[in-house]
């Protein structure tokens, strides 16, 4: 997936869930990661993420370091 677009998807997933509180948030948020999107995406934002992850809203942040 282009990294534009990857961004954009997650950041929207993020704001789907902003007005959750923090913990319910990211776990909706790594709940949706591990369900919707396929190994190579979740690997492609875990790579993302781990080089300083520009751009990512910080509950996406925070999901991705909760995948498993």
């Amino acid at each position: 997936m282009h990294t534009e677009l990857m961004l954009h998807n997650a950041n929207q997933i993020a704001l789907n869930f902003a007005s959750f509180p923090r913990e319910e948030a990211i776990a909706g948020v790594t709940d949706h990661i591990q369900k919707f999107w396929e190994r190579r995406m979740r690997q492609q934002i875990r790579e993302y993420a781990n080089a300083g992850g520009h751009g990512l809203h910080e509950l996406v942040l925070e999901a991705v370091r909760r995948l498993h």
